[in-house]
This record gives structure tokens, sequence and C-alpha cells, in this order.
């Protein structure tokens, strides 16, 4: 089988719904134990049970990446950690738009916490334990936005994707001899609005449609299988073909 990943143990944030999701469970198909972790405990446990009532492995355990004891909590149950998907974010569209001059610190917190710490704190739980058994894969799902400027009143959420850009890269260079990846997946439009929307969306995209949470998995699972193994500090725009500057 092209990219097994049987025996590696995944995990995957912000994994209850979406992208990551479709993540978790094209991991488990291709044979990768998966912990499959959110916020809300109701979501992961779902999503766990799909994927064992296909035949995969899961667990569905509740996760809250801005707590760094909440990470080492859900690791302990779930260690060791082969491949580390963060996912978790605050989406775009959450953001209120107003321009950052406007803006007070309790407006960009929660984006950089989520969008930055989430990733730093999940890192941290998860690379000595890869270093030491010379294996790892880290994959940062991202976003154009922190490759590039986007609309008015995100800019927390620009700041918060691509410090998680920045901070990839340079993981990457310091655990680059020890077996282990790390990478960026900078996505465009998901197609998780409504249909209108994305019928909208599509005529700007010149593959003519939005991405899937299928685009965006397929990506992962190569990234963490040991055919990418020379594939690091690397930040992979998948947009269909939107403009990147």
């Amino acid at each position: 089988m092209l990219f097994d990943l049987s025996g590696r143990r995944a995990l995957v944030t912000g994994a209850g719904q979406n992208v990551g999701a479709g993540i978790a469970m094209a991991l488990a198909q291709q044979g990768a134990f998966v912990a499959v972790t959110d916020l809300h405990a109701s979501r992961a446990e779902q999503v766990a049970a799909q994927i064992v009532a296909s035949g995969g492995q899961a667990v569905g355990l509740p996760l809250d990446v801005t707590d760094l004891g909440s990470v080492t909590g859900a690791l302990s149950q779930c260690d060791p950690v082969d491949i580390l998907v963060n996912n978790a974010g605050i989406p775009e569209g959450a953001m209120t738009l107003t321009p950052f001059r406007a803006m007070e610190p309790p407006a960009w917190d929660a984006a950089i916490r989520v969008n930055l710490y989430g990733v730093l704190h999940c890192c941290h739980a998860v690379v000595n334990g890869m270093c030491e058994r010379g294996w790892g894969r880290i994959i940062t799902i991202s976003s154009g936005a922190g490759t590039r400027g986007v609309d008015i009143g995100v800019s927390p959420y620009s700041a918060g994707k691509g410090g998680g850009i920045a901070f990839t890269r340079t993981l990457a260079l310091e655990v680059a001899r020890s077996g282990v990846t790390a990478n960026t997946l900078a996505l465009g439009v998901i197609g998780t609005l409504a249909t209108e929307v994305n019928q909208h969306l599509s005529r700007s995209i010149p593959v003519g449609r939005t991405g899937t949470p299928a685009d965006v998995a397929a990506a992962c699972v190569w990234l963490a299988s040991d055919e990418a193994s020379w594939v690091t500090g690397q930040t992979i725009e998948i947009n269909g073909g939107a403009l990147t500057t």
C-alpha cells in the first residue's frame, strides 16, 4: 500500500468536523491509529466511532490546544505520537471584520492563542519523543492568510497563521537530523460554506471549485509517510491555483 502508515500513531487536533475529520479518517484508512481530538469531546468521539465502524483504529479525546495541561493530558492517553497534525484553529470567518487600528487586545487574543500558541503547545508535547525514537511527522494546517495580506479585519488571524508557518519552518531545521520532518499546508477556500457561497467563490479559483477536506487529507497522508522523508520546512499551498501573492 502506497503511503502505508500501519503501526504509526497520529494525533489530529480540531478533528471533530470538516477538514480535521477528513484528515483523521484518511490517516486511519492508511493504517494509522488516530487520536481524534477536539475542544468538544462529543464531536471527537463521533468521528472516532465512524473510523472504528469502518475498520480503523481510533479514540476520541477532548483537547483544548490553548491549555498546555489539556494537551499533555490528552497525550498521556495516546502516547507515543508519531504523527502530529495541528489542525485546530479559529477560522477566518469567525473574526470580526474590524480594522486593526480600531481593535483592542481582547479582540486578537483568541486568534493568537489558538492559531499560534496551540501549535507551540502541541509540538512541545510531542517533539522530544519523536526525536528520541528517530522518526516523526509534524504537519501544521495554516492558511493563505498567513503567507500574504488578506481582507481588512483579519490581521490577528493572519498573524497567528503566519507565526505558525515561521515556527514550523524553524522547528524543521532543529529536528532535521533526528528523523523528524515539519511542514505546513496553507489552505485556500475549503467548501464547507453554503452552496451559493461556494459557487460564488469558485468563479475566482482557477480550477473552478473550492477545496474539500479530502484535498487536504491527501496531502497530509503523503507528508506523514516514509515517502515524504526528504520534505521538511516547506509551506505547501493548497488553493486550486489561486494567487499566492
